[in-house]
């Protein structure tokens, strides 16, 4: 009687993200999607997002289209272009993102909390591919052991894995422990209030024609001259009824022992009390959030990115400012948002690295291949932000290039191509 002889299914990796925010619920989703077994640990009892807006590019607006979320459901609003004004005079002028166009994939403009919450069902929901993610919140990680794949929270409970990925923000532990030593944040110099608008009396109020005759541009507000660096850069989310401000500007004083991380409306307007009274009147909105203002931090470049089992995704390797690129129009500031963008791909390039079917003893060379397809693309972003921050050059990409570099990126598929070409004797490619 003949034999039947079954083959064993893969088995599934046991990964401790560490991290509840945008990277790593995303970086949750790409490694459940994977196959594999996904536990993220929150250092806070409740996790919530700044109610604040966030801008996703095309890059990462790819990533979320592959790994399956509603991207309708984030009521967002499409752009494709910057208008900039001259802060003083208000001439301005439209500068639209062609390569946008061409590939079909436009940004979206949405709510920091609705992408969150999208993120975090698709994380954890019964339904979908693979099996839910485990969320623990209140579970602060005090340590990693990357050679062994384990993180020790504060209550002393040790849990082991088959990889960490450290996606804890820009005061990461586990930056720490891959280092070997603290890895501290770096002041930049520029500091930012941020804000949201309640959108429904944008008729009402006169001098406002600027901002609705643009509907799919966001708006730069720059300071132009020798001065110290100001800008005001606006948006608007959910649909239409709120309009994200970001004011932000030179700030020597960031190691102040008495800052306050909140603001009032007045402090704003002193802020920016000489641009034309046009862009002030945006201030006559009722303010619908409470003003925040943030010291805007950096992580220095890193020697590396991995360190055994433990991999850092996000804010954790490589915070920087949100400055891309400058224009050529008034040799104004670009304001490209690229810390939320680099994060989902780093996520996305991570899940199509780590397959169903890859063992335990394979992960470390992943690991390897990931922070070589992640860490100079980080690095360049990260050098080109505070380079034009600061008002100094930077590495060579401007207009056409720039834009393609930014947003004609596909980290998933970059991610695939390498797998095929480097890892076709192990795990398919998802």
């Amino acid at each position: 009687m003949a034999h039947t002889h079954e083959v064993a299914s893969p088995r599934p990796l046991q990964v401790s993200i560490v991290g509840a925010g945008l990277g790593g619920l995303t970086a949750a989703i790409a490694l459940r999607r994977s196959g594999h077994n996904v536990q993220v640990f929150e250092s806070a009892e409740i996790k919530r997002e700044i109610g604040a807006g966030i801008t996703v590019q095309s890059s990462a607006v790819r990533v979320l289209r592959h790994l399956g979320v509603r991207v309708m459901s984030l009521r967002g609003v499409e752009y494709d272009g910057m208008a900039r004004f001259d802060a003083r005079t208000g001439l301005g002028q439209v500068h639209s993102w062609g390569v946008h166009k061409a590939e079909g994939s436009l940004p979206l403009a949405c709510h920091r909390s609705d992408l969150h919450d999208e993120l975090g069902h698709l994380a954890t929901a019964g339904e979908g591919e693979g099996t839910p993610v485990q969320l623990h919140l209140g579970s602060k990680v005090v340590v990693c052991d990357p050679d062994a794949g384990s993180i020790t929270l504060a209550n002393g409970e040790t849990i082991a894995a088959d990889v960490v990925v450290g996606a804890d923000g820009i005061h990461s532990t586990i930056r720490s422990s891959i280092m070997g030593r603290p890895v501290q944040p770096l002041a930049c110099g520029i500091s930012c209030f941020r804000l949201l608008l309640d959108a429904s009396g944008l008729d009402d109020i006169p001098d406002l024609g600027w901002y609705t005759e643009n509907p799919h541009a966001n708006k730069a507000i720059v300071w132009t001259g020798s001065e110290s660096f100001r800008m005001i850069f606006t948006y608007p989310v959910r649909d239409w009824t709120l309009i994200n401000l970001v004011g932000s500007f030179a700030d020597e004083d960031q190691e102040q022992p008495d800052w306050v991380p909140s603001a009032t409306r007045q402090e704003v307007l002193d802020k920016f009390h000489d641009a034309h009274p046009k862009f002030l009147r945006l201030l006559d909105l009722p303010i619908v959030s409470p003003i925040s203002k943030w010291k805007l931090r950096t992580v220095p470049a890193l020697p590396t990115w991995v360190r055994g089992r433990a991999v850092l995704l996000g804010d954790s390797a490589h915070a920087t400012v949100p400055f891309m690129g400058q224009g050529m129009y008034m040799h104004s500031y670009l304001y490209l948002p690229r810390g939320a963008a680099m994060a989902l791909e780093d996520a996305g390039a991570l899940g199509a690295l780590l397959p169903l079917g890859t063992t335990k003893d394979e992960v470390p060379a992943r690991l390897a291949a990931y922070e070589t397809l992640r860490k100079e693309r980080g690095e360049i972003v990260n050098q080109q932000s505070l380079a034009r921050a600061s008002n100094q050059s930077g590495p060579p990409f401007q207009g056409q290039e720039l834009q393609t570099f930014l947003f004609g990126y596909d980290a998933v598929q970059v991610a695939q191509e390498y797998f095929s070409t480097h890892f076709s004797g192990g795990a398919g490619v998802v």
